[in-house]
Formats: C-alpha cells, sequence, structure tokens
C-alpha cells in the first residue's frame, strides 16, 4: 500500500536492498524470505518485541536523491507482487518526469505531492473517513488476521504489547483484543507462541498481583490458564477485557450478538490510534454508568459531560461535580458522593441563558423549568457550546406534550402540594387510565380494561383519617410534615435536589401516602410512564384474550399473590394483578413470567395506579434487577454469589459454617427475588423496598449480611440445612414495623415459630440502622465489578450444565463416549456461535431462544454442517464431500426446517464411525436414496422421489424413533402400507372407519407398532428400499471417491470396479423376472398393479415381511413378493461365474468374528438361494447377460427405470471383496479428528461468508 512520505535516517540497517534506480530503492526485511540466518533471527524478535508494524510490511520502497543522506518511504508491501506491482508504476509514470528537474528539492516535494495525491484517491473510493480506523490500525488489523487465519468479519478492537507467561518465562509479544477472541503472538529467538481464546469460552478473568507475577491480568478457560504482564496501561487493557468478556456472557445468555451502536456520538476528529470499535465500546460503558447512576431509560445516550459548580439554594453552597447532557436530560452529580444528585428533563425545561460573568461566578448558566424553580451552573468551561447542544435538544423535543402526560400530574408531583391525594382525578386525565368510576371496576373483563386508578391500599383501608391511630399516627403525620418540608426545601418531583438530608428521610421510612410517588421518582418509573403515554393501556388491548406459557403460569400464581391482604382477596386487586403481569409478559417475551414478579408486583399495585405500577415492574425487571427474572434467574444467582463473596469478606467465621450448610444457594434467592416481601411481615419489608428503590441492590446486600450477622451464634451451632433455615425463619418473622399504621398483614411464613418462649422481636429500623452502620463500605462501583466476575462464573456453569444435559439426552446406542460426546458437542456449538458472529442473515444467525430446551438452543445450517462433515467423516470424497455431506444433511433434518440439532448431528456422525460394515454400508446406502438423494442429483429417479417428499408425514411420523435414524424402515413401510391399501381398497377404508369409532382397538393397533419398532430393529436390511439405476451410479462415484487418497487406493478401485459391474448385471437379470406378463404399466396409481395385503389393524404380521406391496421403491421395479427370490438367487449364480460357486461359504469362515447382526445378514443371501431351486434354469440369463455390452454403455443416454437393486445384493457383492470390507471395518478415532478441527476451524478461511469459530486451540 502506499504511504503518506516519512523520513528514514538509516536506510539499510535491518534491510536489504533488492532493486534501486536513481530515484527509487526497493528493499526486503532481513530474515524475512529465503537465508537470513542468525541476524534473521535477531530481525524476527525485534520486530515483535519493538514494532508491531514492521512485521506487516517486510517489503518498502524509499525515495531518494543522489546527494541527500535522508530516504522517505513512499510504499510497503506484505508480498512481493504487491511491492513489485508498486515498483513497476513508479517506473512507468515517475521516472521519465522526474529526469527533467534540475532541483533535487523539487524532486523530493513533487513525489511527495504525487504519493499523497495517489493516497487522497484510493482513500475517496473508500468507505467515509468519519468512520475510518487510523492507519497505524489497520496495519495491526491486517496483522492479526493474517496472523490467526481470522475471517474479514472478525474486527480488531485493541492491540498492546505485554508479556505472556508460558511457565516461568515471559514470552514478549502482542496481544489483540478482538470482539469475539483474545488472541497473542509472539516470536523470540526461532521459538514462537500463538494463542488463540474465545471470550466465550473464558470462565475467569481478574487483575492480581503475586510475587511471582508483577501486576498481571489472569485469564481462564476451562482448560487453562493464562498469564499477562508488563502492560504499558493494565487498568485500560482490563477493562476492555471485562467488556469483551461481558459482551461474549450476554450473547450466551440471550444471544445478543455486538452491534456497533450507531446511534452514539461520533467525534469531530477520529483518535490516532483507537479504532472505531474500541470508541464504541468505551461510549457503551459510559453509557451504562450514566443511565444506572441516575436511572435513566435504557435507550439514552450521553452526549457529554463537563466539570461545573451548582449553587444550592438549601445551604446556600457552590458544589462542584460533573453536568451530564443526553438527548432528553441534564443531570448532575456532586464529586462527593452524598452532597447532591439532580436530574433535569429537559421536557420540563422553559428557559435556558447565560447570565454574566463575575470574578465570584464565572460563566454561569441558569436553567428554568415548568415547576418554577431554576438551577445555577458556574465554571463552565465551554459554555457557549453547551448551551448550542442543550437548545438543539431543546428542538429537538416534541413541542406539545400529550396534555396528561406532563401537565396532568404535575400538581402533585412537581408543585409542593401538602398531600398526594389529588392525584387520582389527574391521573384520570392520563391517556393511560381511563376514567372508570370506582364503582363499574367489578366488570374486570370489560374492554377498556385497567381500571386501579389508585393504589389499591387506598381502597382497602378504609377511610379512617390518621388521627385516629393515636401515637402511630402523630408519628405518620411527623414523616409527612418532614416530607413536606423537604419538597419546600429541595424541590419535589423529577427535578428535586437529592441530598444526604434525602436518604435520612427515606431511611426514617416514606409515609403510606407518598410511597407510591416516591418510588417511581426515584426508580426511574416516572420518567418513562411520561414519556409513553398511552403505552400500557395499548398493552392491556393487544395481551387481554391472548394464550401463552406466560398466561397460564400468570393464572396459576394470581391467588398465590399476597393471599392474606384483603386488596388480593377479591376479583378488583386479582384482576389489576393479572393485567400488569400480562402486559409485561407481552412488552418482554424473553422475561415473560417468572414466580416472584406476583409477589413483587402486587405491592407495587397496593401503592399505585396499574399504569405506575407497570412502569415500576418495568424499572426492576429491566434496570435495577437485571436478569433477575429470566427463564434462569441469572441475576439472582449473580448476586447470590456477590453475596457469598461478602460473607467471606465481612462473616470469615461463618462463611465456612454456611459453605457446610448449603444454605445461603437456598435463602438468598427467595429473599433476592421477592426483595424480602415473601419472607419478613409486609409492612416491615416495604421500608426495605423504600430503600431498594433509592439506593439500589446494596441496601438488600447489607441487610442479608446484617441478618446473618444478628443470629450469627445460633447459626454456628446448627448442625444441618434445615435447623439453619428454621432459625432464619423465626427471625425474619419477628421483625416488625411498630410504626406502620396499617393494619397488621397475616404473615404466612409465621407458622415456622414454635417453642415456649416467645421470640424476641426486631424493628425494622434497627436492623436497617444496623446494615448501615457495619456494612455501608459496599459501594455501587464495587458490586458491578463483583457482578461481572460472578457472570462470568454462572453463566459458564449453566453452560456446563446444558452440555451435561445434552449429552445426557443422546442414546447410549449412539456408540461415542461422553468424553467424545462433549469434545462433539463443543465444537457443534462454536459453530452455531460462530454464525452470530459472522453469519449475517442465515437462518442460525437468529437469536436464540434460551427458553427453548437446551437441545434445540443450538443449530447448524446445511453449509455449516457441510464444514464440520468435511473435518470429522472418516469418509473423505475429496471435492465429492460437499455433496455427501449435503445428502447426510437431508437426510438427518427430518422436520424439514433445514437446521438440525446435537442428537441428529451425532446421530449421523455415529452411523459413519459405529456398527459393523453393515451398519455402515446402510448408512451409506441411505445417502444415495430420497430424502436423502435431492431431485436435482437423481433427474431419472423423479417418481421415487416425489413420492418421498409428498409423503414426508411418514418420514417424521411420531412412530419413527429419531433415535435410531438409521433403523426404523419397518414401521415407516407399515405405516405406507397402510395408507397406499387406505387409497386403494375403498372396502378396506369403511372397515377402518368402523373401528375407529371404537377406541380401544385403535390404541391397541398403535401400540403394537410401537412395541413392534422397538423389537425390530434388529433385522432392518430387508426393509431397505430397492435403488434404481441412477442412484446406483452416484452410490459408485461416492465409493470412487471415498478412496482417492487411501494407501490400498489401486485394489479398492479394482474391488469396487469388479463388484458394480457385477451388480449392474444382476439388476439386469433381475429386471428379466420382474417383467411379469399379467405386470400393469406402471402409471399415477401404481396400488392397483398390486395383490392386496391383509388388513394390518386386524393383523400387523405383515409388516415384518420383506419389502411388502406398498414399498415404493419394490414398485419402481415392478416387483411382487415372488419376484423377489429372483433376486436372491442372482447372487450365488454370479458369484459362480466369478470366483467359484464356494464364495459365499468361504465368507462365512472368513468374517465369524462378526457379530450375530451381520451374520444375519450372510444368512440372508444364502437361504435366497435356497428358496428358488425351481428357477435355477434360469441362471443361463447371466452368462449371456455377462457377454452383452454391460449396462453402464447406457448411462451416456437414457437411465435404465426399470433396472434396480436391492441392499443385500450390494452388501454380498462386496462381502466378495475383502479389501473393501477392511476398509469399511477400519476403526477411525474421532478424538484426533475434532483436535484438528479445533486447530484448523480459526485458520482456513479469510473471507467474511466463510465464518469460523476460533475455538482455542
Amino acid at each position: 500500500m502506499w504511504l503518506g512520505p516519512e523520513e528514514v535516517l538509516v536506510a539499510n540497517a535491518l534491510w536489504v536492498t533488492e532493486r534501486a534506480n536513481p530515484f527509487f530503492v526497493l528493499q526486503r526485511r532481513r530474515g524475512h524470505g529465503k537465508g537470513g540466518g542468525l541476524t534473521g533471527l535477531l530481525v524476527g524478535t525485534l520486530d515483535v518485541v519493538l514494532d508491531s508494524s514492521a512485521r506487516v510490511a517486510p517489503y518498502r520502497i524509499l525515495h531518494q536523491t543522489q546527494d541527500s543522506q535522508v530516504y522517505w518511504t513512499v510504499a510497503c508491501g506484505s508480498s512481493r507482487k504487491e511491492i513489485t506491482k508498486h515498483w513497476e508504476w513508479l517506473e512507468n509514470n515517475l521516472l521519465q518526469t522526474l529526469s527533467i528537474f534540475d532541483n533535487e528539492e523539487d524532486i523530493t516535494t513533487f513525489v511527495k505531492g504525487k504519493i499523497h495525491g495517489i493516497i487522497a484517491e484510493e482513500n475517496k473510493n473508500l468507505q467515509p473517513q468519519g468512520d475510518e480506523d487510523p492507519g497505524k490500525f489497520k496495519e495491526a488489523e491486517l496483522k492479526m488476521r493474517k496472523q490467526f487465519g481470522m475471517p474479514e468479519g472478525e474486527k480488531l478492537v485493541n492491540y498492546y504489547s505485554c508479556s505472556y507467561w508460558k511457565g516461568r518465562v515471559p514470552r514478549q509479544g502482542w496481544l489483540y483484543l478482538t470482539v469475539n477472541h483474545l488472541c497473542f503472538y509472539s516470536f523470540l529467538l526461532g521459538k514462537e507462541v500463538s494463542l488463540v481464546v474465545q471470550w466465550v469460552d473464558v470462565t475467569r478473568l481478574e487483575k492480581n498481583a503475586t510475587l511471582l507475577f508483577p501486576e498481571s491480568i489472569r485469564v481462564d478457560t476451562r482448560d487453562q490458564e493464562l498469564f499477562f504482564s508488563m502492560f504499558l496501561n493494565i487498568g485500560e487493557t482490563f477493562k476492555l477485557m471485562e467488556q469483551l468478556a461481558n459482551l461474549a456472557m450476554r450473547q450466551l445468555l440471550d444471544s445478543e450478538g455486538f452491534l456497533e451502536d450507531k446511534a452514539l456520538p461520533r467525534p469531530t476528529r477520529p483518535h490516532r490510534h483507537i479504532s472505531a470499535l474500541k470508541r464504541d465500546l468505551d461510549a457503551r460503558a459510559k453509557n451504562e454508568c450514566y443511565r444506572a447512576t441516575f436511572r435513566l431509560p435504557r435507550d439514552e445516550r450521553l452526549d457529554g459531560h463537563t466539570s461545573c459548580t451548582l449553587w444550592t439554594p438549601f445551604n446556600k453552597l457552590h458544589i462542584p461535580g460533573q453536568m451530564f447532557i443526553s438527548s432528553n436530560y441534564i443531570c448532575f452529580a456532586s464529586k462527593e458522593e452524598d452532597a447532591c444528585h439532580l436530574i433535569i428533563p429537559l421536557r420540563e425545561v422553559t428557559i435556558v441563558e447565560k447570565a454574566d460573568s463575575s470574578s465570584v461566578l464565572p460563566s454561569p448558566l441558569s436553567i428554568s423549568t415548568k415547576s418554577k424553580m431554576t438551577f445555577l451552573f458556574a465554571n463552565l468551561k465551554d459554555r457557549d457550546f453547551l448551551v448550542q447542544r442543550i437548545s438543539d435538544f431543546l428542538q429537538k423535543m416534541p413541542s406539545k406534550q400529550p396534555e396528561g402526560s406532563s401537565g396532568g400530574r404535575k400538581a402533585n408531583t412537581v408543585d409542593p402540594a401538602p398531600e398526594r391525594s389529588a392525584a387520582p382525578p389527574e391521573a384520570s386525565d392520563q391517556p393511560a387510565s381511563p376514567s372508570t368510576p370506582l364503582g363499574g371496576c367489578q366488570s374486570s373483563s370489560a374492554q377498556e380494561a385497567p381500571t386501579a386508578s389508585q393504589g389499591l391500599l387506598k381502597l382497602f383501608q378504609g377511610n379512617s383519617p390518621v388521627e385516629d391511630l393515636g401515637a402511630k399516627g402523630a408519628k405518620e403525620k411527623m414523616k409527612e410534615e418532614s416530607w413536606n418540608i423537604h419538597f419546600f426545601e429541595y424541590g419535589r418531583g423529577v427535578c428535586m435536589y437529592r441530598t444526604a438530608r434525602t436518604r435520612e428521610l427515606v431511611l426514617k421510612g416514606i409515609p403510606e401516602s407518598l410511597r407510591g410517588e416516591l418510588w417511581l421518582l426515584f426508580s426511574g418509573a416516572w420518567n418513562e410512564m411520561v414519556t409513553h403515554p398511552g403505552y400500557y393501556a395499548e398493552l392491556v388491548e393487544k395481551s387481554t384474550g391472548k394464550y401463552s406459557l406466560a398466561t397460564e403460569e400468570i393464572e396459576r400464581d394470581l391467588h398465590r399473590s399476597m393471599p392474606e391482604h384483603p386488596a388480593f382477596q377479591n376479583e378488583l386487586g386479582i384482576a389489576a394483578l393479572r393485567r400488569v403481569l400480562t402486559a409485561y409478559a407481552f412488552r418482554n417475551p424473553t422475561i415473560g413470567y417468572c414466580q416472584a414478579m406476583n409477589i413483587v408486583t402486587s405491592v407495587l399495585l397496593l401503592y399505585g395506579s396499574e399504569e405506575e405500577a407497570f412502569w415500576l415492574l418495568v424499572a426492576l425487571c429491566e434496570r435495577m434487577l437485571p436478569d433477575y427474572y429470566n427463564t434462569r434467574v441469572v441475576g439472582a444467582l449473580v448476586d447470590q454469589g456477590i453475596f457469598e463473596e461478602l460473607t467471606r469478606d465481612f462473616l470469615p467465621q461463618l462463611s465456612e459454617k454456611m459453605q457446610d450448610l448449603g444454605v445461603i444457594s437456598s435463602i438468598s434467592l427467595s429473599w433476592f427475588l421477592t426483595l424480602f416481601l415473601s419472607v419478613m411481615p409486609f409492612e416491615s419489608a416495604v421500608v426495605i423496598v423504600d430503600c431498594f428503590f433509592y439506593e439500589g441492590i446494596k441496601v438488600i446486600l447489607q441487610v442479608a449480611l446484617a441478618i446473618l450477622d444478628a443470629n450469627m451464634e445460633q447459626l454456628l451451632g446448627c448442625s444441618d440445612e434445615g435447623e439453619a433455615m428454621t432459625v432464619l425463619g423465626r427471625y425474619l418473622d419477628n421483625v416488625v414495623n411498630k410504626q406502620s399504621v396499617s393494619p397488621p398483614i397475616p404473615h404466612l411464613h409465621a407458622l415456622l415459630t414454635s417453642g415456649d418462649d416467645p421470640p424476641t422481636e426486631v424493628d425494622i429500623f434497627d436492623l436497617l440502622k444496623v446494615s448501615y452502620e457495619k456494612f455501608s463500605s459496599l459501594r455501587a462501583e464495587d458490586i458491578e465489578q463483583m457482578r461481572f466476575k460472578q457472570r462470568l462464573k454462572v453463566i459458564q456453569s449453566l453452560e456446563d450444565t446444558a452440555k451435561r444435559s445434552v449429552v445426557r439426552a443422546i442414546p447410549g446406542d449412539i456408540g461415542f463416549s461422553i468424553e467424545e460426546l462433549e469434545d462433539l458437542y463443543v465444537v457443534f456449538k462454536a459453530k452455531h456461535l460462530a454464525s452470530q458472529y459472522w453469519g449475517g442473515s442465515r437462518p442460525t444467525a437468529v437469536r436464540r431462544d434460551p427458553s427453548l430446551p437446551y437441545l434445540e438452543q443450538y443449530r447448524i445450517d446445511a453449509s455449516q454442517f457441510r464444514e464440520l462433515f468435511a473435518s470429522l467423516t472418516p469418509w473423505a470424497c475429496g471435492a465429492h464431500t460437499p455433496v455427501l455431506a449435503g445428502r447426510m444433511f437431508r437426510l438427518l433434518d427430518e422436520n424439514k426446517d433445514s437446521l438440525i440439532n446435537f442428537k441428529e448431528f451425532v446421530t449421523g456422525m455415529s452411523g459413519m464411525y459405529h456398527g459393523d460394515l453393515t451398519e455402515k454400508l446402510k448408512a451409506l446406502y441411505k445417502l444415495h436414496l430420497p430424502p436423502a438423494l435431492s431431485p436435482e442429483e437423481a433427474e431419472s429417479a423423479l417418481e421415487a422421489t416425489h413420492y418421498f417428499t409428498e409423503d414426508s408425514s411418514s418420514e417424521a411420523s411420531p412412530l419413527a424413533s429419531d433415535l435410531d435414524l438409521f433403523l426404523p424402515w419397518e414401521a415407516q413401510e407399515a405405516l405406507r402400507q397402510e395408507e397406499q391399501e387406505g387409497g386403494g381398497n375403498e372396502d378396506i377404508q369403511e372397515k377402518r372407519g368402523e373401528e375407529k369409532g371404537t377406541s380401544p382397538p385403535d390404541y391397541r393397533h398403535y401400540l403394537r407398532m410401537w412395541a413392534k419398532e422397538k423389537e425390530v430393529q434388529k433385522e432392518t436390511i430387508k426393509d431397505l428400499p430397492k435403488m434404481n439405476q441412477e442412484q446406483f451410479i452416484e452410490l459408485c462415484k461416492t465409493l470412487y471417491n471415498m478412496f482417492s487418497e487411501d494407501p490400498m487406493e489401486q485394489d479398492l478401485y479394482h474391488a469396487i470396479a469388479t463388484v458394480a459391474s457385477l451388480l449392474l448385471r444382476i439388476g439386469e437379470v433381475g429386471k428379466k423376472f420382474s417383467a411379469q406378463p399379467g405386470r400393469k404399466p406402471r402409471d399415477g396409481a401404481p396400488e392397483e398393479g398390486e395383490p392386496p395385503a391383509p388388513d394390518p389393524v386386524q393383523d400387523p404380521a405383515p409388516e415384518l415381511q420383506p419389502p411388502a406391496a406398498g414399498d415404493p421403491q419394490a414398485k419402481a421395479g415392478g416387483d411382487t413378493h415372488l419376484g423377489k427370490a429372483p433376486h436372491e438367487s442372482q447372487v450365488v449364480g454370479d458369484g459362480g461365474g466369478g470366483e467359484g460357486r464356494g464364495s459365499p461359504s468361504q465368507l462365512l469362515s472368513d468374517d465369524e468374528t462378526k457379530d450375530d447382526m451381520s451374520m444375519s445378514s450372510y444368512s440372508v443371501v444364502s437361504t435366497g438361494s435356497l428358496q428358488c431351486e425351481d428357477l435355477a434354469d434360469d441362471t443361463v440369463l447371466v452368462g449371456a447377460e455377462a457377454r452383452s455390452p454391460p449396462a453402464p454403455t447406457r448411462c451416456g443416454g437414457t437411465v435404465d427405470t426399470d433396472w434396480c437393486i436391492s441392499f443385500e445384493q450390494i452388501l454380498a457383492s462386496i462381502l466378495t471383496e475383502s479389501v473393501l470390507v477392511n476398509f469399511f471395518e477400519k476403526r477411525v478415532d474421532i478424538g484426533l479428528k475434532i483436535k484438528d478441527q479445533k486447530k484448523v476451524e480459526r485458520q482456513f478461511s479469510t473471507s467474511s461468508d466463510l465464518e469460523q469459530s476460533g475455538v482455542s486451540g
């Protein structure tokens, strides 16, 4: 490639000049290409250690002038061909022109200008410059692809110089982090180290420092531990590795492949050494952090942030911090964690103005909102630019909000109104809550479904004023007063200043009347509700009456949700709960419904309208408790891991005991999934939920630790899990809220309380206080860090479980060992994942549904199967292999969805690897019959093919066991027989119709069929359909290709030629016998020419007969029951012509060691010859046929459609050639092939349409 000219001072160090002219020099790097010796080795090592770009271009062209000592690089190339092309262009286009110049400086200026012009021209043709990666980075990406054989689709994110510790020796080299792989390359004094690890295989990733390794990064997979150290910036590298591993885990969890975030803001000038992907990942991380800090909707994108100060009127101070701006919000976070947080939605902003600067208040900016609040920011670095950005975003805001969304409830969330009781009438303006009078609520099935337009608690608690409740009432009144003062000083609604004072008030308990409002604010649900007016009502309408697995589970759990609370003892509460849960399942089908959601939602409904409860549930499931409620409760398992880790750190003496008892896993899921609501009295647990909405998961972990701490002595004395659970159960039952004004609700768990002495009561506020005093050192960032570490562990253990389940589902008769099956599964899964990395629009790249059974989650399509087949099959057929793979795929794909799962894949592989000669030949035979042989491949076999494709229902009939794909032909034959007889003989059809009326015989018949299918597996050879001439020729072609790379190639060719000509003659003779005078010509209804078979309902015995009248292939050859015998006799007749009469018996002695299966197949041949002595005189025909030109001469023209041959005849003929027998009996170790596949897989393609999965080799 052409390079922007750069100065080179010492041109000949480490380079050898190969061509030169007065103005240019072409050089080759020492150590590259032929020779090199010690200098070459040293240069190679230096290149790796010092300079990553030198290794990309082993050739370069320099420009020089006669008297100058300075050289300029103008081009480089990775191959001689590329550099020669550049050299020739320079000689043809520039040499003549340059010789005209007098001044050397002019020559250099001209050359530089020309080269810059060429580069500009090339860049114009490429994609727009804005997205381009810098040149240096492109070189590294090229090198990574070349070095590790990655396809175009694999993008490099960044690369770092570091050391990899191999044993105790550090190998200095380069670490490449790509979207799907971690790669390392080092070349030291002739020793090369090349590593590739898939991110999805990483089980542990941590930064640690030990005596042996200085500060290093440890990467573990299932079978190796890797240590990397000596990074220039270990923090940045580790953070990026973490992000990539996290993306891979997300992909395993819900198939969300990595997509560049096109909506992210682009920098005006691309950074010199940062790739677009790295920039996107950094922006993604910042976005996630920003959204989590301020609880913003999931689609909010951070535009930028700047340091500033905020004037806080409540304490008359300028607080330093950071201002964050995104498309819909302006947020502020103080440097001190608790000092002040502020969120200003742009929909609330009325005026943004630049105030006058002064020495006290440099470059101030004032923002006013609809709620008459004004915020003053100062010390802004780039104020004009900031104001411009804000005004741009304001212009994009929808001009007129729907009346109900921002104005409808403004009074109660923005203005400092004393009570929230004004909510219901105003909420009814919102499109999401139609104003149905409460009296009409009972008609819950009405179309305008959402009815509960206020918290159910208000409806079911009676209207006794707070004053009547004595001391508790007074306390509640004081709480309300404290909050009203807070609202007055700090503002009310979204734009409230959130400070340490806010947290104090939350910890003292939110008053009942404000609970719903504050939950909405603190969780961020209010923002989403206001920006999506009418969304909930729409969802309810769409989901009403829709049936799914989720709705069934919801119905089952409705009456178990807080049954002790009066609100859920009647239809109003139950109907509201049903609507919210169903609407959410409809919104997010990946979660759908999970147990525990009902308990949490019922509490949300007590304090808010249906729509509010819905948006709170969205905030919980999608932001505050990520992955908690999916099918495998991954998020809760992750936090359970964190809880175990924290127990080890904070309560070390208890940790071991808890591990021994196995208690943590039992308790933490119920505690975390329901936020203590299912294990504590309701009025106490609600206080924890208050804190949770303000502080997040940290509160739940703190309280859980405080509970263990409080019960430490008793727990240490426990002898088993049950005892420990009882201790904790009794403790939790007696956590009381003495300030609660609600009438106490009986708690179901209280049944655990037993014993004479009443247990001591614990005040929930004391428990919270202790949890903050002892464990408040927990920080949100640390928890996120721990979550990442645990997520790797949890998801990888779930993947291992899936692997074990899938392997267990494979039947024992498949022949592979457990280890081989596991290895095959790894390769198969890697192939599926590869389609998601690089597959584009292929069917497997569609999102995997984690709710499917494990076996169906990973599937591959035909092209991926071809690649696996090529590397794993023992029947390599050279160029013919893809054809054979295609046929195998069609045979295995029973449900015709163009995808096969692991079980089908293993069944196919087993057919080639296991079983005796008969089984392997049977597998091969089937690959040359429909449905494996496609119509295009066998033009003349159209009738048979047409029959098969039309009758695919019997192929995949419920009776055909997919465990033994290669075996159960009789059951299918029997079904076909039934269908055909049913079509041909109407009286039988009627009779069966009558019999169908009485169901027991019908069931018995199917049970008999099923039992027979299971028994009959042992003798199936007779029931394989016959093969016509076209299919037979295809079979011969496959065999010829199969032998091409064998050491015994010539012998095998000779043997197969003998067998093929023998079989062609047998087919000819068979044709003459089968052409009976009474036979009708074949037409669209072949049944007419067949003798009626007995009705299988009455007597299922005929299913066991040799190919019966209903066999389509038998018909294709015009064969009848009687016509079968001559075929068998011909084997002996021909054998006599070839190798003497004694050959079948001689075969028996040769192969006595074989199992019964193959013995029975030989006896079929010999008994066939005994059955038809009356036809012996016809064997003369064989000789005559042999002397006439053999059948293949007709292949060039039309193929003989009456010609056919059976499997027994092929088997018997192959048994006459010991070299063929040995070839098929030869054992092949699949383990070696799997190892090779893992190594080769990432290296045999560099094109984007052929995808690899670089399994770590």
